[in-house]
């Protein structure tokens, strides 16, 4: 079978699946702007944007011009790819950023399944959740509505779409939900996961070398970049009443200073300063230590002597690092918001608690911090949790090649499965 992935940063989220079918014999190629690396038995055939916008477009259209500019770049390499007799059977490719829209006109035979991340604007999720953002009138929504238009020609053209979590599959309008998987991308719980007699190195603000041990008041922090979308200020809001109630933990916060997924402050710098002004007065910053980027080796070590994770995030796409997290045998306290409700249950393998209430945050962390072997079940829990579901070799791995074979060959995909569910243990209980 031929393959052709897209994906403007290949391979994304597709590191694992694509020399996985390579090396069952398919000959795969991928389209990207910006490789990010290669792949043993991936061609990978990187190409250029022909323009930028147009000066005076307007706002509401802006992104979807953006897109169809992507469109249009990938549909020349796509175009170059047929000339040399390159006819993909099967077309895998992330739509988000636009590269995808006109598969059909330069494939019209060849099967196209879409990765489905998220549908803006949809009630409970993102849009509006945090107050103190608010949305912003018809001019926000109207925007929002276009940014969906993308997604919506994406339904409207693939075979079949594939979503990480039953979650943001229902964000999808009812009409193509019917034809959406539900596969993690996975994580690899052989790798990740729980070492006692793991240890970190770094190196603090004063320049002093410190290490830190499984057993140690570690609480771990982590986000792409430091914003409100990942609960970033809720957390930071946190911290003076956490300091008070356990004055010997160390909090090492992972992320950047720009923006993933929200705005940017609009009164300039960035939110990993704002917040950390806002509460400078009343912490401790010898006890808050800001990593910066980890490389992955060092992020698995750091959560390997993490005594509480703490994950927060707006109803919006769930983080790898959640159940990487959850596979290192972390105690996770989480957000209380759909997308973190999906793979922890709260005092089953994790603790959940209201994304706005800082002083909730604290306690819980404090409580897990003072009564570490009333949680141990927990731990146990959240790391049977990620490999019965989310390990990438065992199952998740598994469910994507059997789809995309399944698919390419001309055939149905089996329907959609509900989330996974299973009666707790004596042990989960407790905590």
């Amino acid at each position: 079978m031929k393959i052709l992935f897209i994906h403007q940063n290949f391979p994304g989220q597709f590191r694992h699946l694509a020399p996985a079918l390579a090396a069952r014999g398919h000959e795969v190629r991928a389209l990207a702007i910006t490789p990010r690396g290669s792949l043993p038995g991936v061609a990978v055939h990187p190409y250029r944007l022909g323009r930028g916008n147009a000066p005076g477009v307007h706002p509401f259209a802006a992104e979807f011009e953006t897109k169809v500019i992507r469109g249009e770049a990938c549909a020349r390499q796509m175009a170059a790819l047929r000339a040399q007799g390159f006819v993909p059977d099967l077309v895998v490719a992330h739509p988000g950023w636009g590269e995808a829209l006109f598969v059909r006109d330069v494939f019209p035979g060849t099967r196209y399944l879409a990765f489905l991340e998220y549908h803006y604007g949809t009630p409970g999720g993102d849009t509006g959740f945090d107050p103190e953002f608010p949305v912003g009138g018809v001019a926000a929504t109207a925007k929002l509505r276009v940014k969906n238009a993308a997604n919506l020609l994406t339904y409207e053209s693939m075979d079949w779409g594939l979503s990480p979590t039953h979650w943001q599959r229902s964000r999808i309008p009812q009409e193509w939900r019917d034809r959406v998987s539900v596969i993690f991308d996975g994580i690899d719980t052989g790798r990740v996961r729980p070492d006692a007699g793991a240890r970190f190195d770094f190196v603090d603000a004063s320049g002093a070398t410190r290490t830190l041990r499984t057993g140690d008041e570690v609480v771990t922090f982590v986000n792409r970049n430091l914003e409100p979308y990942r609960g970033y200020h809720s957390f930071m809001r946190a911290l003076p009443a956490l300091q008070r109630l356990r004055p010997n933990a160390q909090v090492l916060i992972v992320g950047e200073a720009g923006v993933s997924y929200g705005a940017k402050p609009p009164d300039g710098g960035t939110w990993r300063q704002r917040y950390l002004d806002e509460v400078g007065d009343r912490i401790d910053p010898a006890r808050v230590h800001f990593l910066g980027w980890l490389d992955h080796a060092r992020f698995v070590s750091l959560l390997q002597v993490s005594a509480c994770h703490v994950y927060l995030t707006y109803p919006f796409v769930l983080s790898w690092s959640c159940v990487e997290a959850m596979a290192a045998g972390c105690l996770v306290v989480g957000s209380d918001t759909a997308p973190v409700r999906e793979v922890i249950e709260h005092r089953r393998n994790g603790l959940l608690v209201d994304f706005f209430d800082h002083e909730a945050i604290a306690a819980t962390v404090a409580d897990a911090l003072a009564r570490p072997a009333a949680h141990a079940g927990l731990r146990a829990a959240a790391r049977r949790t990620a490999v019965r579901h989310y390990d990438l070799a065992g199952v998740c791995l598994p469910a994507q090649i059997a789809l995309l074979e399944t698919l390419g060959a001309g055939g149905t995909p089996s329907a959609p499965t509900a989330p996974p569910t299973a009666p707790p243990t004596d042990q989960e209980r407790t905590g």
